[in-house]
C-alpha cells in the first residue's frame, strides 16, 4: 500500500454501510495522492470518483481500474480491444460512464460500468455483465463523413480531407447541466476526438454533444466485440462547437465544476501556427449558446457556439482563450474548489514495462496562467 498525506475537508460526510467492500470506507478526507497502479495496457486515459463510497477508477486505454482511496486495489474489467477514454461518475445511478471507440469497426459507444459488481481484478468486459454500451450514430454520421465527395470513406487516417470537422471519434465525458444554465437536468456531455491536421480549416472547434441519457435503459446492450451493436439514441440532445484552433485527439478530458460553473476542456496541444495552442480551456458555464457560424466549413453552417472564459491568456490575433494546465491524462472537481488531476508515469517490474497513473490534488485559484496549485 502506497502512504499517502491527506486533506482535511470542511463538510463531514456520512458514513454509509458497504458490506460488499468490508474494507471500504467513506472518504472523510481527500488524500494529496491516489495511486492507479501500475498495468502493461496503455496510458492512463481518465479518472472517476464515488465520493460517498470512497473508490476511485482509472482508466488506462484497454482496462479499468477500481482502488480505494488509499490506492489499493479493488478490482478491474479488461478485455478491451477498443480504447476505453475518459471517465464520469453518475452520482444519479451510481455508474461510471467512458468513451470507448472502435474505429476500425466504425463504432462509438458510451460504456456503462455496474461498478458496485466490480470486485476482484481480472473481470472480462464482454462475459462477467459489469458492462452495457450505447451506441452514438451522431458521431459514426461525422466521423464516417465522405467530405471530398469521391465515394470512398478513407478510414482511420487523419491526412484525409474526410471526417466531418476531423473528427477522429471520442474521448472527453462529463455529467453537468445544459450549457448557459447553472441548475436543471445533468446531461451526459461527449467531446470529439479530432485529428490534428495543419492542412484543413474545418477542424478547429471542439465539438461537444449533449445526451439526455434518462431513457437510455432501452438502448443499453452488452459488450459484444465480435458483433457490435447499433442500439442508441437516433438524435443529440444538443450539438455545440467551441472555437479553440486544431488539437491533438480533441478533448481529452471534461469535467464540469460546480464550484464555477464552467467547463473545463484539457487537450493535447495543437501545432496549427495560427493557434496559441493551449492545452486547457475553460467554457464558461453562464453564457448561453449563441447561435452564428461554424467558422471553416466547406458549406456554410451554421451552429450553437459555445463562449471561452475570461481570464488566463488570450490570444489577440485569434482570440482563443486558454491557460496552462496539464489535465489531459485525467481531471475530476470534487467541489469546494478541488480538483484531481492525474500524472502519468512508467515503471519497469520485473524487466517490464507498465504504465503508472496516479490522482494528484489541486485547488483552483484562478490564477494566469496556470489557474490551480498544488496542495501539500
Amino acid at each position: 500500500m502506497r502512504k499517502v498525506l491527506t486533506l482535511t475537508i470542511a463538510a463531514a460526510v456520512t458514513a454509509v454501510s458497504t458490506p460488499a467492500y468490508a474494507a471500504a470506507q467513506p472518504p472523510q478526507r481527500f488524500p494529496q495522492e491516489v495511486y492507479g497502479g501500475a498495468w502493461t495496457e496503455g496510458h492512463v486515459q481518465g479518472m472517476a470518483i464515488d465520493e460517498r463510497k470512497g473508490y476511485m477508477y482509472f482508466s488506462f486505454t484497454n482496462v479499468l481500474v477500481k482502488t480505494d482511496l488509499q490506492g489499493n486495489l479493488v478490482g478491474s474489467v479488461k478485455g478491451f480491444t477498443g480504447h476505453l477514454g475518459d471517465l464520469d461518475f453518475n452520482a444519479e445511478d451510481g455508474r461510471v460512464y467512458g468513451s470507448l471507440e472502435y474505429k476500425e469497426q466504425e463504432s462509438f459507444y458510451i460504456a456503462i460500468f455496474d461498478v458496485d459488481r466490480v470486485t476482484r481484478p481480472g473481470m472480462d468486459a464482454q462475459t462477467s455483465d459489469v458492462v452495457s454500451t450505447v451506441y452514438l450514430k451522431e458521431v459514426v454520421a461525422d466521423y464516417t463523413a465522405d467530405m471530398n465527395g469521391d465515394g470512398v470513406f478513407d478510414g482511420n487516417v487523419a491526412d484525409t480531407p474526410d471526417h466531418r470537422y476531423g473528427c477522429s471519434g471520442i474521448d472527453g465525458v462529463a455529467f453537468g447541466p445544459e450549457f448557459g444554465k447553472k441548475g436543471g437536468p445533468r446531461r451526459l456531455t461527449v467531446a470529439y476526438g479530432v485529428y490534428a491536421n495543419t492542412g484543413r480549416q474545418d477542424n478547429d472547434h471542439q465539438v461537444l454533444l449533449q445526451y439526455d441519457i434518462r431513457q437510455w435503459k432501452r438502448y443499453e446492450r452488452p459488450l459484444t466485440e465480435s458483433a457490435p451493436h447499433k442500439s442508441g439514441p437516433d438524435r443529440v440532445t444538443g450539438k455545440y462547437f467551441a472555437y479553440t484552433g486544431n488539437t491533438r485527439y480533441g478533448v481529452q478530458n471534461l469535467e464540469y465544476d460546480e464550484h464555477t460553473g464552467d467547463w473545463m476542456l484539457a487537450v493535447y496541444q495543437g501545432s496549427k501556427p495560427q493557434f496559441p495552442n493551449y492545452p486547457f480551456f475553460i467554457v464558461d458555464g453562464r453564457a448561453r449558446p449563441r447561435t452564428g457560424d461554424v467558422a471553416g466549413q466547406p458549406q456554410p453552417e451554421r451552429g450553437k457556439l459555445l463562449t471561452l472564459a475570461k481570464g488566463g491568456l488570450q490570444d489577440p490575433a485569434s482570440g482563443v482563450r486558454g491557460w496552462q494546465f496539464n489535465g489531459e491524462y485525467g481531471l475530476i472537481s470534487l467541489g469546494r474548489g478541488l480538483f484531481y488531476a492525474a500524472e502519468a508515469g512508467k515503471v519497469t517490474e520485473d524487466g517490464v514495462s507498465k504504465n503508472t497513473g496516479t490522482a494528484r490534488l489541486w485547488r483552483w485559484t484562478g490564477q494566469s496562467p496556470t489557474p490551480f496549485e498544488q496542495v501539500r
